[in-house]
Formats: structure tokens, C-alpha cells, sequence
């Protein structure tokens, strides 16, 4: 199989708009309901039950419904980050917020985001224990497929230390493998609506 960069990215694209285009098939009924259970299994993990500092990303179109771990995590005293799109970097600025109602509003490409006006921007990037990360699809070693943009890659690569990284997925998004490349991060749990998956146990 053609592993150059050009073959993994065509592969990753191809992948990326099959995985999409199942995904917005699934009932919003179907999506709220796995959505709940996810975040119910999110919440339930050691390593978010212990974590003080975390970070998020909040959900557009059909992907998993996230708010409500937000939420959770702010009722558990968590301190919570979100990202923001810096347009001129092209890179993620973190943002604590303390309500989710009124702390954000549609930003870039239309996605929620943080308000600078009202969330203290977040500096202190060794402090983050855990990292909610978003994707279009994941396979059972950690691989993980993004939409293209390698904003939380690129973060990941200036952390000072690697926090606990987790994605929460339907079970649809889980495929044999995921085409990875050397500046893609894998995630240490997978959580569907029917399973929890601890993915390389020999990284942490």
C-alpha cells in the first residue's frame, strides 16, 4: 500500500468524507441518544475523574453532542478550556470559561468559541491534565483522523508535557485503521456508545 504523503492524505480525505457523509445519516434521535451515554462513559474514566484542568472543543453539525460534558465538568469544579482559532496563526488559543451559556458564540467557519471579551485566555499549557479531542474517525490503537486542519496536533506538539487524551466517537467512526503520518498524535481511550477502549496500553 502507498505510504507517501500525497497516497496517506488522499486516503485520509477519502476516508474523511465517507465517514462524514454517514454520520450526518444517523437520526438526531440516534445522535442525542449515543451522545449521552458517551458522555456518561467520558465522565465515569479514572483519569477524568482525577484531572483538574481540561480541555474541550465544542461540537458542530452531526458530530457527537459535547456540551454536556462541559457542563459536568464545570459542575465537578473542573477548570475548563476551549479553543479558538487564531486566523492569522492558524493555531488554537485556549480560553478558560465559567458558563457556557454566555462564555461563547459562533467564531470561525461557524463553530462556537470562546468570547475573548469575557474568558481569560489560558497560558499555563503544562497544567492541562486532559484533552477531549475531537474527530471524524478513530480506530482501536489510537489513531485518530481530524478534518483536516491539524490545529489540535500542532497544540499537542507545544505542550510541555502529553496530558490524557480522549475522544468520544459513535461507534460508526470506528474503522480497521486510521492513515497516520509522523506529526499525528494517537489518543489513549475511545469512547463509543457501546464500548470503552483503552488504546495502546504500553503509551501512558
Amino acid at each position: 500500500m502507498a505510504n507517501t504523503p500525497s497516497d496517506i492524505q488522499a486516503r485520509k480525505q477519502a476516508l474523511r468524507q465517507r465517514i462524514i457523509a454517514a454520520r450526518d445519516n444517523l437520526t438526531p434521535t440516534l445522535r442525542a441518544h449515543s451522545s449521552k451515554r458517551i458522555v456518561d462513559q467520558i465522565c465515569s474514566l479514572a483519569s477524568y475523574k482525577t484531572a483538574q484542568t481540561v480541555l474541550g472543543y465544542l461540537n458542530f453539525g452531526s458530530e457527537l453532542a459535547i456540551e454536556a460534558w462541559i457542563r459536568q465538568a464545570l459542575t465537578d469544579g473542573k477548570r475548563v478550556l476551549l479553543p479558538r482559532v487564531n486566523r492569522a496563526s492558524v493555531l488554537l488559543e485556549l480560553f478558560e470559561i465559567k458558563d457556557i451559556d454566555s462564555d461563547v458564540a459562533a467564531g470561525a467557519y461557524g463553530i462556537r468559541e470562546p468570547v475573548v471579551e469575557r474568558c481569560e485566555r489560558f497560558e499555563a499549557l503544562g497544567e492541562i491534565d486532559l484533552i477531549l479531542m475531537p474527530g471524524v474517525a478513530f480506530d482501536r490503537e489510537g489513531g485518530r483522523l481530524g478534518y483536516g486542519g491539524g490545529y489540535f496536533d500542532k497544540l499537542l506538539a507545544h505542550l510541555p508535557r502529553r496530558p490524557v487524551l480522549i475522544a468520544g466517537a459513535f461507534a460508526m467512526q470506528v474503522v480497521a485503521e486510521v492513515p497516520q503520518e509522523s506529526t499525528d498524535h494517537k489518543v489513549d481511550w475511545l469512547v463509543t456508545e457501546n464500548e470503552t477502549i483503552h488504546c495502546n496500553l504500553g503509551r501512558e
